[in-house]
């Protein structure tokens, strides 16, 4: 099996890229996106993960095997998010009862 060279300017680059994408993310975090601020944070986050599994981890260059258990692999994790966030915005009684141990009760005054 031979292996694919990778010329240093491609590092470099990615590596470039990596750090003007970590730059946007400290930037993003000091402004108020209001209701995007997840969204955008995520956006950065996955682009970034991408950028390494494909580049660093030598995905791009590999065989279509590889290729497919890396998709595979976050399809699983796409499908455990969801799963998890679905659960979690469907329990509505959480923040009640968060909401009543922070009263202050009569009995303690």
């Amino acid at each position: 099996m031979s292996e694919h060279i990778v010329p240093r300017k491609v590092y470099f680059v990615v590596f470039g890229a990596l750090m003007v994408l970590t730059a946007l993310t400290v930037f993003a975090a000091n402004i108020d996106f209001g209701v995007l601020n997840d969204v955008i944070a995520m956006t950065i986050a996955v682009t970034k993960a991408v950028l390494v599994i494909l580049f660093f981890m030598h995905v791009r260059y590999g065989s279509r095997l590889i290729m497919l258990v890396v998709v595979a692999g976050f399809f699983w994790l796409a499908i455990l998010m969801v799963l998890t966030l679905s659960d979690y915005n469907s329990r509505k009684w959480v923040e009640q009862r968060v909401r009543q141990s922070t009263i202050p009760s009569e009995a303690g005054r």
